[in-house]
């Protein structure tokens, strides 16, 4: 019963995440009007990191002080500092070729082609001896048919934007692979607060080399920065990190597909962007392939 608790407690957190982050596509949207890609990513993951920081100290105080070894410390934050690092770089790539590949794009076909990873991750998780049942590769097969009837409704084509995206999905994938591997091993707050600093740091050098970044453009974007910043990579991408913990790689990454399903209801609702039938038929098969998914995993678990 516990068990089930805690990974109906992990769906709801990764739910959120991906709310989150489907109201971000808006904010992404209009902040690439007054600024670039790596000037973008590189002030959010900055100020993701800076939010995290009082966080940080406020867990701390509240965590009961354990007696460790200075090996054992050394050890601790060896793993925490690797971890971070590495969800930093694997993070940096996916959102500043993702952010690029959306200048070339549409919207929609962005939106499909990155949520693949929901076909990538249990594959390369086959090499990690991550099983999955046959009720989550039908959820997959599920998720992607809805995917498709939600974003794609102008034909398909490969473009130089397509194949940018891409190559986010691959990364997003690696990202949350990372992720499974490192969040049962150091705190997860962290870990998020270390990929931050790491993703803001890497796509700041070349903002600062290729953009030149105006402070009055990044004042202009101030709204989309702020909620990209504190929403999508201080609240979101820290809710994934806990939320992933003992959770099925490829069940996470169902959950958190239903990014895009969110960013078309947010359009609807905020923006006055009308529903189509089709998207609608999209929406249901995807809610349904993420209760597909959770099915199995309150019967066995392995």
């Amino acid at each position: 019963m516990k068990n089930q608790q805690f990974k109906l407690k992990n769906s709801l957190l990764l739910l959120l995440t991906a709310t989150i982050w489907g109201v971000a596509f808006v904010a992404q949207s209009v902040g690439m009007d007054y600024v670039g890609p790596f000037t973008f990513n590189a002030v959010r993951s900055i100020i993701g990191a800076l939010v995290l920081l009082p966080v940080i100290w406020f867990l701390d105080r509240q965590k009961p002080e354990r007696t460790l070894t200075p090996t054992e410390k050394k050890a601790e934050r060896k793993t925490l500092v690797t971890g971070g690092v590495c969800c930093g770089i694997f993070l940096c790539l996916a959102s500043n070729f993702q952010q690029i590949g959306i200048q070339y794009t549409t919207v929609g076909k962005a939106g499909f082609i990155t949520a693949c990873y929901i076909v990538i991750v249990p594959i390369l998780g086959l090499f990690m001896k991550k099983k999955c049942s046959p009720f989550i590769w039908a959820a997959v097969v599920m998720a992607l048919i809805g995917l498709y009837l939600l974003c794609i409704t102008d034909g398909f084509s490969i473009g130089k934007g397509d194949f940018l995206v891409m190559i986010c999905a691959v990364l997003f994938s690696l990202h949350i692979l990372v992720i499974d591997y490192f969040s049962p091993k150091a705190d997860g707050v962290k870990i998020s607060c270390i990929q931050f600093l790491v993703c803001g740091i890497f796509s700041g050098i070349p903002a600062l080399l290729l953009e030149h970044p105006q402070i009055s453009s990044i004042l202009a974007a101030w709204m989309p920065i702020l909620y990209a910043g504190v929403l999508s990579c201080g609240v979101a991408y820290t809710l994934q990190i806990v939320g992933q913990k003992g959770m099925n790689p490829t069940v996470a990454s169902l959950i958190l597909s239903l990014e895009s399903c969110i960013s078309v209801i947010a359009g609807w609702l905020i923006l006055g962007q009308s529903l189509s039938g089709r998207e609608i038929l999209g929406c249901f098969i995807m809610f349904g392939a993420i209760i597909l998914a959770q099915l199995p995993q309150k019967s066995s678990d392995k």
